[in-house]
């Protein structure tokens, strides 16, 4: 079974198998956070990784977006213990429940120092003469108004954007692709690590226009790949990719934003230092793994 009714079916069986182990839990996500209420009837210790903020994302109708809201109150009660991955996600959370019962850990990445350029070049790409966009594609990742900012002009490198699109059945898709110039390039979804490495590594920067969530896993990536930052401008985004970012609210600001990081090298060189050490302050993996560790053993004391 697949889709979201899959994804329930799975969580349940996997609450039942937690039931009969009795072992402390690490659960990522509070999707079916209903399901903990078993966890806590029976006395089985549950830490709960409460994700972004998910009934806030405009893609779900309402009746999921009540799922989500509800979801997320229930996480907060059952959980003996909340992780927030942003520091956003943390003040939302301790509007429901006390600051001693949340923890801020972010997501991590692997640091990228080499990369070779096989990958990149097979997908008709030149290193170096190309911009990279990994996103769903839905309105709230700003993908229309990038592809809008980035065709306003000729721009000398080409935008790569990655993602499923059905221009047939889906009009926000459509829109995109019919708003994009000749240096847009629709790559379809792309899975494999070592290809995606290579394609941020190789990068002239990183385009991120996610509007809602916490600490974004392809944005941390972006970072650990030390690519310059092109954002949309959200106390989410800010916090994660730090200063040396540049920030756009619309398709206009982006178009100047290119601008800008286009036609300077050391523009590029200082936001590129600017990524790395972001991403060795906030979100290598040891680092985020050892706080993890840390809250697990501190149950399992208990």
């Amino acid at each position: 079974m697949r889709g979201a009714k899959g994804t329930v079916l799975f969580d349940w069986k996997a609450t039942v198998h937690a039931t009969r182990s009795k072992e402390l839990c690490l659960t990522l996500g509070y999707n079916t956070a209903i399901f903990g209420l078993v966890l806590r009837v029976l006395g089985v210790r549950n830490v709960i990784n409460m994700d972004g903020i998910e009934w806030l994302r405009a893609k779900w109708g309402a009746i999921a977006k009540s799922w989500f809201y509800a979801n997320d109150w229930i996480g907060c009660w059952v959980g003996n213990h909340l992780v927030a991955d942003h520091p956003q996600i943390r003040d939302h959370l301790s509007s429901r429940v006390k600051d001693s019962k949340i923890t801020m850990i972010p997501y991590g990445a692997d640091a990228v120092e080499t990369a070779p350029t096989q990958a990149v070049e097979a997908l008709g790409l030149m290193p170096g003469k190309y911009l990279t966009l990994i996103a769903r594609a839905e309105p709230e990742n700003s993908i229309l108004d990038v592809v809008r900012g980035f065709s306003m002009k000729p721009r000398g490198f080409e935008l790569a954007v990655l993602g499923k699109y059905d221009a047939v059945r889906n009009a926000y898709h459509r829109a995109i692709q019919d708003a994009a110039g000749p240096e847009v390039k629709f790559l379809g979804a792309i899975y494999d690590k070592q290809v995606l490495q290579a394609l941020r590594f190789h990068s002239v920067a990183y385009v991120h226009g996610h509007q809602v969530g916490g600490t974004n896993p392809s944005l941390v990536e972006a970072l650990g790949a030390s690519n310059p930052v092109l954002a949309h401008d959200n106390r989410f985004n800010r916090w994660v990719a730090g200063p040396s970012a540049r920030y756009f609210p619309d398709a206009g600001s982006f178009s100047k934003l290119l601008d800008q990081v286009l036609s300077s090298e050391a523009v590029r060189d200082e936001m590129r230092r600017g990524s790395r050490q972001r991403f060795q302050e906030a979100f290598t993996w040891p680092d985020v793994l050892a706080q993890y560790e840390a809250i697990l053993e501190r149950f399992l004391r208990q």
